[in-house]
């Protein structure tokens, strides 16, 4: 041990390690530490519900009950990092608090960022008791499955026994407080470790006089901590989609980054599982708000592969501004076609109260395609739009540009396209750009059935036709496309090329005629058949797609023996 401590003492002569100021809430959406103003909790026996609470002018006070529904409580709720809210509570079910009651008629739209951002009289301005008290219960996560697990074994070099050390806590010389700062009646949780194990991770800034090790985050992740901090004894960890967004935060906290990258490849699995979409919005804005750019991007590919889906559920009415305008600047939405896009935005706008300035709504009309959207639709939207109406100047200057590009030649107007995506398609699934088979791509062992019945087996072939493009100079001139699941190499070899992997997608067409002036950016889409969910996209590359395995695909394969295949024509000017 005397050798450890003077290597120790040589090598690593850092700082005291103190966390409490980086320290985060479930879903990390606010730093821990001294309450801050707006700030929200709630009181009562169970962290997911209670009385509310709003810290004002360095004092806690209640709400008052009157116009207290669900929007207000989601707004409560995600403001305190859960995925959503169950129920809004008035009457003082909670209990009766003591001390002002801080705001009276709260009106939210539900995404709002904190509660304190709604309508309401002014602070302390009410005609209320504490007899009317307004709770919230708050969800907990339980849309997912808890159960699951996942083991990340990094243990290379070390042995178990340094599990059992810790386990035993036995000759210590570090003392690991966990404590709940915000919350001033929680109770803080107390065990050892020894500072030669932690003075392998650099990160953590161990030095001869550490004593004392403060974690400060939410009192949900508590019990959490104990098996993060065995994990540096024997770099193995077991994670929950439970325990996923307190290992990460706890990852983040002490800046192990090579741990956190792992951990947050859990959270891809929450992704498919929350049929509602909350766990999918609350994830992204823990993204942003952690600056996790890969988290922020796996959350937006899942919903955009699923937006049509997305835009009919509970969450969608509660995104942000700043969410909207990320997942409209996207090309890989997968939507029937960018009229669905434009009409699902003035929609959204006819629900909102906090897109009133014409800078922020001009940034949102901005990521609409204008040029791919039909022109007869185009041309009616200006005689059955209210959002026309109101901003008849900006969308006469879209549509003229959108006819532009319609009715001339792309060589012509070229250099006046500077913003290139607004030419380019997205996924577009109408019929006049798609094919669905409803074939699983699973072998069979009836290799003669399979080798005399493929041609007239219409689950794993068909053909269908498309404009060469959507500008009208062209899409009068038809295309036929041949679209196959091949199983098999003799069923590659038997049309005269190999097949690198099987199975495979084929999509061809054998009309050269346009090469030079279009070239297709094609698209196969896999969805699960009794969940319409789709869980991956695949380029065609010189006319084939490799339909790849579980360990390839963005996000795990739920259904392996249960889905069909889209095949998307996407047509683009060189």
């Amino acid at each position: 041990m005397t050798r450890c401590r003077s290597l120790f003492a040589i090598v690593w002569p850092l700082l005291f390690l103190q966390v409490s100021a980086q320290s985060w809430s479930i879903f990390g959406v606010q730093p821990k530490g001294a309450p801050q103003e707006g700030g929200v909790r709630l009181v009562g026996s169970v962290p997911t519900a209670g009385r509310v609470e709003v810290y004002h002018s360095g004092q806690w006070g209640t709400v008052c009950d009157d116009n207290w529904e669900m929007a207000q409580a989601q707004v409560v709720c995600r403001q305190l990092g859960f995925p959503g809210a169950v129920s809004a509570s008035v009457g003082g079910v909670n209990g009766e608090g003591s001390g002002p009651i801080w705001l009276d008629d709260v009106t939210c739209t539900g995404s709002e960022s904190s509660l304190a951002s709604c309508r309401f009289k002014g602070w302390g301005i009410t005609d209320c008791s504490h007899k009317e008290d307004a709770g919230v219960i708050c969800e907990s996560g339980s849309s997912v499955d808890d159960d699951q697990k996942f083991s990340l074994d990094h243990s290379v070099g070390l042995s178990e026994d340094l599990g059992s050390l810790f386990d035993q806590a036995e000759n210590c010389d570090v003392d690991v407080l966990v404590v709940d700062s915000s919350d001033d009646q929680s109770h803080g949780k107390t065990f050892c470790v020894h500072r030669v194990i932690l003075s392998l991770y650099p990160q953590l800034n161990i030095s001869e006089s550490t004593r004392n090790i403060s974690v400060d985050i939410s009192q949900t992740c508590h019990h959490h901590v104990y098996s993060f901090f065995r994990y540096f004894y024997t770099r193995k960890l077991d994670v929950t989609l439970a325990s996923a967004q307190c290992q990460h935060q706890l990852s983040y906290m002490f800046g192990m980054e090579h741990l956190l990258e792992e951990v947050g490849k859990v959270f891809t699995l929450l992704l498919p599982q929350d049929k509602t979409f909350r766990t999918q919005v609350s994830l992204y804005e823990y993204g942003i708000r952690t600056e996790d750019l890969l988290l922020q991007e796996n959350v937006l590919q899942y919903l955009s592969w699923n937006f049509e889906s997305f835009v009919s559920s509970p969450a969608w009415k509660t995104i942000t501004v700043h969410m909207m305008e990320a997942l409209l600047s996207r090309s890989d939405l997968v939507v029937e076609d960018e009229a669905f896009l434009l009409e699902t935005l003035e929609n959204w706008l006819e629900q909102r109260t906090d897109v009133t300035s014409p800078k922020r709504l001009i940034s949102l009309l901005n990521q609409i395609r204008f040029c791919m959207i039909p022109v007869e639709k185009l041309y009616d939207f200006q005689f059955t739009s209210s959002l026309y109406q109101s901003n008849e100047e900006y969308f006469s200057s879209a549509i003229l540009r959108a006819f532009q590009f319609n009715s001339l030649p792309f060589s012509k107007i070229r250099k006046h396209f500077n913003d290139s995506d607004s030419y380019l398609p997205r996924i577009y699934t109408s019929s006049n750009w798609s094919l669905v088979l409803n074939s699983t791509s699973t072998r069979n062992n009836m290799y003669n059935q399979y080798r005399h019945n493929y041609y007239s087996n219409p689950e794993r072939q068909g053909s269908f036709s498309t404009p060469a493009h959507n500008s009208v100079l062209y899409n009068q001139k038809i295309l036929q496309w041949q679209a196959q699941v091949l199983l098999y190499s003799w069923e590659c070899s038997n049309q005269g090329f190999t097949c690198e992997s099987l199975p495979m997608a084929r999509l061809i067409t054998y009309d050269r005629s346009y090469q030079s002036t279009i070239r297709f950016s094609n698209k196969l889409i896999l969805t699960c058949k009794t969940e319409n969910t789709v869980f991956h996209v695949q380029d065609f590359k010189n006319d084939k797609a490799a339909i790849p395995s579980n360990g390839t695909m963005s996000l795990p394969n739920p259904c392996p023996d249960n889905y069909f295949y889209t095949f998307v024509v996407r047509p683009e000017f060189i």
